[in-house]
C-alpha cells in the first residue's frame, strides 16, 4: 500500500506539472500568435533551405529596407583577401584563352577576392550543386553578343567544378554555338551567339552586309522550351569604322541607309519583345534581360588598374545612354515578365576586372607586343575568368533561391528592384 500511495502521488504531481505547462503554452500563445506564426514561417524557410543546399549562409536571415524591398543591385565590394574563386581556370577546359588572364600572365590576381554585397539583404553565396538542384530536367540558354560568352563561360566553369568531369559533356568547338551538360542532373546551359538579337545577313552577290531589324537571328528555333533566358544586346550597335558589323538596315524589306542608330536599335529590341511574348510560357520559363556591360576606354583606361573605383562619380559612361534607356522602357513595357540582370553600376566599378593586355587572339599570345601599345590593344570590354561574371552568376542564381523562399512565403517583398 505504502508503494501504491507514493506512485499515486507522483502521478498526480506529473499532471499537475502537465497542465501548469499548457496553460503557460497557452498563455503565451494568445500573447504572442503573431510572434509564434513568423517564427514558424521563418523555421519553414530555413528547413527548406537546409533541404535544397549545402551552403549555411543561405541560413542567414533576409533583411529589407523599409519599403519591404532589397535591391541587390545597389552595394558595395568587399574585398575578401582570404577567399578564393569557386572554381580554378586551369581546370575549366572550356575558359577561352580571351579571357584566361592568370593563364597569359597576368601578374596580380587581387580581382579575385572582392565580393558584391547588397546594402539591404543578404545575397546567399553561389552553390553550384543547389543550383543544378533547381535546375534539374531544364535547359538554359544564353543568347547574345561575347560579353554573354564570357558569362556563360562562367557558369559552365562554376557548375564543372562541383561535379565529376566523367558526368558533364561539353562542346564548346563552334563560336556559335555551345554546350554544357551536366549528366546526373539531366541539366545543359546552352550559348547562342547572336551579337544583335536580330539578323544578319550577307548577300553574296553584292557582298552587302545587311542587318535586318524585323526578322529574328535563326537560331531563335532553338530557343523554345527553354526553362531560363538569358539575353543581351547592345555593344556592337555602337561599333563604328573597321568594327562595323553592317552595311545597311533592311526593315519590311526595304533598305535603310539613313536610318538613326538609336531607332534601327528601338525597332530590333521591339522584334525580340514581340518573339518572347508570343512564343514564351512565363509560368514555366523565367526570362532574363541582363544589362549592359560597362567599358573602362578613355578616361576609364584599365590598364595597370589593381583596385576597383570606389566612388561611382569616377566613372564616366561611354555606352549612349538613350540605347540603355531604350531597353529598360521596352522590358517593362513587355506583357511577359522580365527580370531586369542589372549589373551595369555594379560593374562600373570593376575598372580592375578586365584582361587589358593579358589575352591571346587565335591561340596565339601577343603579350609582349600589347604591353608596348597598351593604349591600343588593351581589351577593356571583356571581364578575366574567375572574375566579375561570377558575380553576375551568383546574382542569377539568387534570383531562384530568394524568389523561391518569397513565393513559399507569400511575401510581399521585393528582391529585385524596379527598372
Amino acid at each position: 500500500m505504502e508503494t501504491l500511495s507514493i506512485f499515486d502521488r507522483k502521478w498526480k504531481f506529473c499532471i499537475f506539472i502537465s497542465l501548469v505547462i499548457f496553460f503557460n503554452i497557452f498563455i503565451l500563445r494568445l500573447a504572442n500568435l503573431r510572434y509564434l506564426h513568423n517564427a514558424l514561417l521563418t523555421l519553414t524557410l530555413t528547413s527548406n533551405n537546409l533541404l535544397m543546399s549545402k551552403n549555411f549562409e543561405l541560413l542567414k536571415p533576409l533583411t529589407y529596407n523599409e519599403k519591404g524591398k532589397c535591391n541587390v543591385f545597389e552595394g558595395q565590394w568587399v574585398y575578401k583577401p582570404r577567399e578564393n574563386p569557386l572554381y580554378r581556370a586551369s581546370k575549366c577546359p572550356f575558359l577561352s584563352d580571351q579571357v584566361s588572364c592568370r593563364k597569359n600572365g597576368r601578374p596580380d590576381f587581387e580581382y579575385e577576392k572582392w565580393s558584391w554585397e547588397a546594402n539591404d539583404c543578404q545575397i546567399p553565396s553561389f552553390d553550384a550543386i543547389d543550383m543544378l538542384e533547381r535546375l534539374r530536367g531544364k535547359r538554359v540558354i544564353l543568347v547574345g553578343d561575347s560579353l554573354n560568352r564570357n558569362q556563360w563561360e562562367s557558369l559552365v566553369c562554376l557548375l564543372y567544378s562541383a561535379i565529376p568531369s566523367s558526368r558533364a559533356h561539353v562542346d564548346f568547338r563552334e563560336g556559335s554555338y555551345k554546350v554544357f551538360k551536366a549528366k546526373d542532373y539531366n541539366v545543359s546551359v546552352e550559348f547562342y551567339w547572336s551579337p544583335f538579337l536580330v539578323q544578319l545577313h550577307s548577300n553574296e552577290d553584292t557582298a552587302t552586309r545587311v542587318l535586318r531589324i524585323d526578322k529574328l537571328v535563326g537560331s531563335f528555333r532553338h530557343w523554345q522550351g527553354a526553362d531560363v533566358m538569358v539575353f543581351n544586346t547592345g555593344h556592337w550597335w555602337v561599333h563604328c569604322g573597321k568594327f562595323k558589323a553592317w552595311d545597311v538596315l533592311q526593315y519590311k524589306g526595304k533598305l535603310m541607309d539613313d536610318t538613326k542608330i538609336e531607332s534601327a536599335f528601338e525597332i530590333a529590341m521591339k522584334t525580340w519583345a514581340s518573339w518572347v511574348d508570343k512564343n514564351v510560357d512565363s509560368t514555366r520559363t523565367t526570362v532574363f534581360f541582363r544589362s549592359i556591360s560597362p567599358e573602362h576606354k578613355g578616361d576609364n583606361w584599365c590598364f595597370n588598374k589593381t583596385k576597383p573605383l570606389m566612388e561611382e562619380t569616377s566613372y564616366v559612361p561611354i555606352f549612349p545612354k538613350p540605347l540603355a534607356e531604350t531597353v529598360e522602357r521596352i522590358v517593362a513595357g513587355m506583357k511577359t515578365q522580365i527580370q531586369y540582370l542589372n549589373i551595369t553600376k555594379l560593374s562600373q566599378y570593376r575598372i580592375d576586372a578586365h584582361p587589358t593586355v593579358y589575352t591571346t587572339k587565335k591561340d596565339k599570345q601577343l603579350i609582349e607586343k600589347k604591353l608596348k601599345t597598351p593604349e591600343i590593344t588593351a581589351d577593356c570590354s571583356h571581364w578575366c575568368l574567375p572574375g566579375l561574371p561570377d558575380t553576375w552568376n551568383r546574382l542569377l542564381y539568387a534570383s531562384m533561391v530568394l524568389k523561391g523562399s518569397e513565393k513559399s512565403a507569400n511575401s510581399s517583398h521585393e528582391v529585385f528592384g524596379d527598372l
